[in-house]
């Protein structure tokens, strides 16, 4: 027989997927109304059906998504997973609008990644169990961090190696393995925890895992040529370890090997000292290395504060699928449209944050809150780069940009904390029902 207890948490986790639901329908209808207007501004005397494949699938993938929860973590969090599906679905219309054959792609990428959603909240049934495999995932992730530069599998795309190919298929390891180094480090604080946020003793040891990641990143910057993710992974250890330890002088260490690693990395690598200058001075290099930035921010002056439209404007930025997306959407929706945006992903953000702060394990709650700092940092980069605030970053908007190991790596991010938000839920709600019956 039941409890009241049960059956109360029962009635909550109902409630939260039926909420659930009614998000992703609307969500799934914002991108079928955005799929039709960016249609009929290419073919504005074509003749349109809705029974299109790509666009089915993009629409129908959120929603099997919802059933995986409401069977396997009925009582997570309500806003993630719609988010998430309206981001995913505005970016596939504007990658449809600018370029069909990568928006066939992308859905199919999107298939692929809610079905790694799927695996992730049917397989990952207590977070907490991650911990055990912190070495092994290090290693992995390390492994697949530097995978890019093994001869005969790696690939040099626009002067980054950042990817592998086998055969037809390529990706990038590095969103993988970003993942896989949150968990070492989320564990390794909460063990280490004592040691690392004691102000006096331990010596140099307690910068230990700082140094590392400040080599790794100047590792990846030199041999991949890649700025982005060297920022990102080294940003995110610095927060994290703060964060995790309560000790602001990482946030000073980190600053000063920082700005340390900024002017080695200026002198020595260059590809940093091309993407802060062009930065400072993109109409100085209009013709060749500044002509994206440049192209950017006319995209957005042209689309001023409502746009031009879906598809009545083609925007002419370059890689506008992938690194320069928002500002294609600057362009044919205009501030209105990036703000709301920029509030959706403000939005993910709060929410992480919110799960790690209700999390019922050490572990699982400095878990959520990486996973939400490498979420948010990685789309404060590239927001940032493309409106000119900080360099060029080079990575993928996530959710929005084209991109398959980006989504993949999101989606399985997004069911970690849709697996940690259930657990917290499910613990904490008899409390609050004892306590609201005293």
């Amino acid at each position: 027989m039941k409890t009241n207890e049960q059956v109360g948490v029962r009635t909550r986790g109902y409630e939260r997927r039926r909420r659930e639901l009614e998000l992703v329908i609307v969500a799934d209808l914002i991108t079928i109304f955005a799929w039709v207007l960016g249609y009929f501004g290419l073919h504005p005397n074509g003749h349109i059906t809705l029974a299109q494949p790509w666009l089915a699938i993009v629409v129908l993938a959120p929603l099997g998504a919802h059933v995986t929860n409401r069977y396997f973590a009925s009582n997570a969090d309500t806003i993630l997973l719609p988010i998430a599906a309206l981001l995913n679905g505005l970016g596939f219309v504007m990658i449809g609008v600018l370029d069909t054959q990568e928006a066939h792609l992308q859905a199919i990428w999107t298939l692929l990644s809610v079905l790694a959603y799927v695996g992730t909240i049917v397989l990952v049934r207590n977070p907490d169990s991650l911990d055990r495999y912190r070495y092994l995932l290090a290693i992995a992730g390390i492994g697949l961090l530097f995978s890019p530069i093994i001869p005969g599998i790696g690939e040099d795309i626009g002067g980054e190696r950042l990817w592998v190919h086998f055969g037809s298929l390529s990706f990038q390891p590095v969103e993988i393995g970003k993942l896989l180094l949150a968990i070492f480090l989320s564990s390794l604080i909460v063990e280490k925890k004592d040691l690392l946020a004691r102000l006096r003793g331990g010596g140099l040891r307690r910068f230990g895992p700082l140094a590392l990641t400040f080599g790794i990143a100047l590792a990846i910057m030199a041999a991949e040529k890649d700025v982005g993710f060297a920022l990102l992974i080294f940003v995110t250890f610095v927060l994290v370890m703060w964060i995790g330890t309560g000790n602001r002088i990482y946030l000073l260490f980190g600053a000063i090997t920082f700005v340390f690693g900024l002017v080695v990395g200026g002198a020595l690598l260059p590809q940093v000292h091309q993407r802060i200058t062009v930065w400072l001075d993109p109409w100085k290099y209009a013709a060749t290395t500044g002509y994206q930035l440049i192209q950017a921010q006319y995209a957005f002056g042209i689309g001023g504060l409502s746009g031009t439209g879906l598809g009545l404007s083609h925007p002419t930025v370059p890689v506008a699928t992938s690194d320069f997306i928002f500002a294609a959407f600057g362009q044919e929706l205009g501030l209105l449209g990036t703000s709301a945006i920029i509030i959706s992903f403000l939005l993910l953000t709060g929410a992480g944050i919110r799960i790690a702060l209700r999390a019922n394990g050490e572990f699982s709650s400095l878990l959520a809150m990486t996973l939400t700092v490498i979420l948010a940092l990685q789309t404060f980069f590239i927001l940032a780069g493309v409106i000119r605030v900080l360099p060029l970053t080079g990575m993928t908007l996530p959710f929005l940009a084209y991109g398959g190991s980006s989504l993949l790596a999101n989606y399985i991010l997004l069911g970690v904390l849709m697996r940690i938000s259930h657990r917290s839920n499910q613990h904490a709600d008899p409390r609050e029902a004892q306590s609201s019956h005293p």
